[in-house]
């Protein structure tokens, strides 16, 4: 998401979003505790929710004192963290309704490599360049270039 942001976004807002991006798999020091996976403070559990990340957005939103632009920007990235995990192919899916429901969920399609806890792995890598990264990088060059487009186009048509 941070790849996608707009060219004026402050240093500290970009942060900001990594940090809310990342959050979420704070999660797993509820293994140290002793906090089974499946519950709704275990992995994947209450912090991978719509909920936290509004409350992540907020906080994040107020901590760099911007605006409703800053606020949408973070809560998207704190909610990409929970919804790529909902595509991965393991574990027991992502608490997205929590505290509505401590139901887990998955997307209907899940190319993403799970990521073994701890371990890094480098089929877990490709996926995630093939699955995230390389499209989020192509989009990010389009929009970039449809919205040079119109400045691209009035500008020739100004010099006739």
């Amino acid at each position: 998401m941070a790849i996608l942001r707009p060219r004026d976004t402050p240093l500290r807002v970009t942060i900001a979003a990594a940090l809310a991006s990342i959050l979420p798999d704070l999660d797993v020091l509820a293994f140290r505790l002793g906090v089974p996976y499946g519950a709704a403070y275990g992995h994947r559990g209450f912090t991978h929710s719509i909920a936290f990340a509004l409350v992540t957005a907020t906080l994040l939103t107020l901590v760099t004192r911007r605006d409703t632009r800053t606020f949408a920007f973070v809560f998207a990235c704190a909610l990409s963290h929970p919804l790529l995990d909902a595509f991965t192919n393991g574990g027991r899916g992502v608490a997205l309704f929590w505290p509505l429901t401590s139901h887990r969920y998955f997307a209907p399609w899940r190319p993403i490599v799970v990521s073994p806890i701890g371990r890094l792995d480098v089929r877990v890598l490709w996926s995630e360049v093939k699955w995230v990264w390389a499209p989020v990088i192509v989009a990010r060059i389009l929009w970039r270039g449809l919205s040079r487009a119109p400045e691209a186009t009035a500008s020739s048509t100004s010099h006739e």
